[in-house]
Parts: structure tokens; C-alpha cells; sequence
């Protein structure tokens, strides 16, 4: 385990301003004028993943470098492809001659249209098909993966499965990845409200859209959108998961208990110890695991890691470097 050189100013070392402010609309526009300043052509794809499933995306190549080689981005639960983390993570790498695509997961984003069933986390396989038809887009360039929160979980269970699933990926980076999703809940049901609150917010909307884009499939009433985050969780969990109950649903995509012991290829793993969403305890025991390099930080909330004013992020500057040891000497 390494002590992370991040020490944002006082003023930033509350971990509830760097969480809130790193989703704020400020740090929007900044992210979308960093990767606009970036010579790159941006170009929305809608990518076969398999079993009739189709998610979409943009590829980011550099115009003014050979690309030297691709990074696969995954955002957070309710986030997407323009989330400020992506965005800004993806100037960073199209600078460091990465062809980039940032994937929206199912039902996240514009992309409600294109699947008929819900999203939930134990929807792996289609991830990696999606993963599987980017690397055949660009197959000479050496593949990485990055993710944040949620998407930090998709990217370690990627690397877990890579070598069975014909994947071509050579490294992967998660910031504040979710590792037990049970304790992560319960952290959540007893932190502060307004996280829950945020969440529970943008999963309801996301509901009501589905509902309305097919109303055959998803005949629920606006009572059930009423539902508190356990509740709803474990209504969509035995409706449209094929998990008996909620236990078994957070078991099947967790990556707790030593999981990731036996992880193929190597991957870094950045983590806050003042996170408010996931407990940072969970961390410790991964510093002993071969393939898996952890840097942990005093300060940066969940997915903040902000350094000042410009609301810059260490986060995307750390994924950027770590991702380009594949090119390093």
C-alpha cells in the first residue's frame, strides 16, 4: 500500500465538498471546455455486446499523434459517458495518445432506448461484449480499462474474467472502486442522507423513463417509485435479476472475502480514506494481493480528489499515468 501525495488545500478537505463539488455543474463545464481544448475527433457509437443487447458510447482518437493505445472508461451508477470524471479523464488520455471510448452502461446516459430489460450490476457478460466489439475496433493497440465507483467494480470483475473471456486487456485502473455492496448500502442507509437522496433521485427518473419507453414490460405503479433504496432494490431484485433475494443479488457482483486475490493482470486501485459512500476499511487487505497496487489518500471524498479551485482532479491525472505504463519503456 502506498500513502497517496494528494493533500488538496483546507478548504477542500472536507470530504462532502470534494464529493458534492466533483458533480457540480462548474466542474461540467469544465470538463466539457478541457476535452473540447484537446485535438481529437469524438464519434458516438452503438456497439453489439451480445444476445440482441446493444450499448453505446463514444470513441475519442488524438488528431495530432499516432495512437499508441485504447482505454476503456466506465462511470459510476447513475453517471455516464459525460460525467465530468469521464470527460476529463478522457482529455487526459487522448494528450497521452490513448484512443478513448467512454462506455454508458445499460439504461444510463441517452441510452433507455436501446435494451428492453432493466440494468442491474450482476449484468457483466454484456460489458464485456461491449468491451470485446471496442478492442476489435482498434486490435493493435494495447487495451486498458479504467472505472469509477461502480464502474471501478466493472473494471476489476473485466480483469478477473479477461483471460476466459478472450479479452486483450493488459491493465486496469479504479478509483474508489464499490468492493461489498452490502456494507456499501448500509454505509450508505447510516452516512448522510443527501447521498441516499441523490441516488435514490436519479434511479427513480431513470425508472420512470424506462416505464414510459416500454410500458408492456414495466407495468409498475408511481408507488413503487416511491420506495426508499433497500426496498426498491429488492423489488428489482426479484422481479428482473433472476437473484432469489437481495443477499444473493450483492454477492453475485461483489468482489469482496478475496475475490481479487487471484486477479490476471495488473490493476491500481486509488481509494479516500474520508470516502462517505464506500467504507475505506474494506481496502486494507488488497495491498497484500500480487497483481493489485493500492494508493490511499487522508482526503478526497467519493470520487473527488479535487485540487483547487480549477477542480482539476488528482483522480484523472493518477488514471491517465497508471494507465500508461503499458506504452512506458
Amino acid at each position: 500500500m502506498t500513502a497517496s501525495p494528494f493533500t488538496p488545500p483546507a478548504w477542500l478537505r472536507s470530504p462532502h465538498v470534494q464529493s458534492v463539488l466533483s458533480s457540480s455543474p462548474l466542474r461540467g463545464l469544465r470538463a466539457r471546455q478541457r476535452l473540447h481544448a484537446v485535438p481529437a475527433t469524438h464519434v458516438p457509437m452503438v456497439l453489439d455486446a451480445g444476445d440482441g443487447v446493444r450499448l453505446q458510447g463514444v470513441a475519442s482518437t488524438p488528431t495530432e499523434q499516432a495512437p499508441r493505445a485504447l482505454a476503456l472508461l466506465l462511470h459510476g451508477w447513475e453517471g455516464s459517458s459525460a460525467s465530468s470524471y469521464m470527460r476529463m479523464t478522457a482529455a487526459r488520455l487522448l494528450r497521452a495518445g490513448f484512443v478513448v471510448f467512454r462506455l454508458d452502461f445499460r439504461d444510463h446516459g441517452d441510452s433507455h432506448h436501446l435494451n428492453e430489460g432493466l440494468f442491474h450490476s450482476n449484468r457483466l457478460d454484456e460489458v464485456i461484449g461491449a468491451a470485446r466489439a471496442v478492442a476489435a475496433q482498434w486490435p493493435d493497440l494495447p487495451m486498458t480499462a479504467a472505472g469509477f465507483s461502480l464502474g471501478g467494480n466493472f473494471a476489476l470483475r473485466l480483469a478477473l474474467r479477461a483471460p476466459d473471456a478472450g479479452l486483450p486487456l493488459r491493465r486496469v485502473a479504479a478509483v474508489c472502486p464499490l468492493l461489498d455492496p452490502g456494507r456499501t448500502m448500509t454505509a450508505m442507509e447510516t452516512g448522510p442522507a443527501f447521498y441516499l437522496r441523490y441516488f435514490e433521485h436519479k434511479w427513480r427518473r431513470s425508472l420512470a423513463r424506462k416505464r414510459a419507453l416500454f410500458p408492456q414490460a414495466h407495468a409498475f405503479g408511481d408507488e413503487v417509485l416511491r420506495l426508499r433504496m433497500r426496498p426498491l432494490t429488492d423489488w428489482m431484485v426479484r422481479r428482473y435479476t433472476g437473484f432469489a433475494d437481495l443477499d444473493a443479488y450483492f454477492d453475485g457482483y461483489s468482489i469482496a472475502g478475496g475475490r481479487l486475490q487471484a486477479l490476471p493482470i495488473p490493476a491500481d486501485v486509488l481509494m479516500a480514506q474520508d470516502d462517505p459512500v464506500i467504507p475505506a476499511d474494506e481496502f486494507t487487505h488488497l495491498a497484500g494481493y500480487p497483481n493489485i497496487a493500492l494508493e490511499l489518500a487522508a482526503h478526497g471524498g467519493h470520487c473527488g480528489f479535487l485540487e483547487g479551485a480549477s477542480l482539476d482532479g488528482y483522480g484523472e491525472r493518477w488514471v491517465a499515468a497508471r494507465l500508461a505504463a503499458v506504452v512506458q519503456g
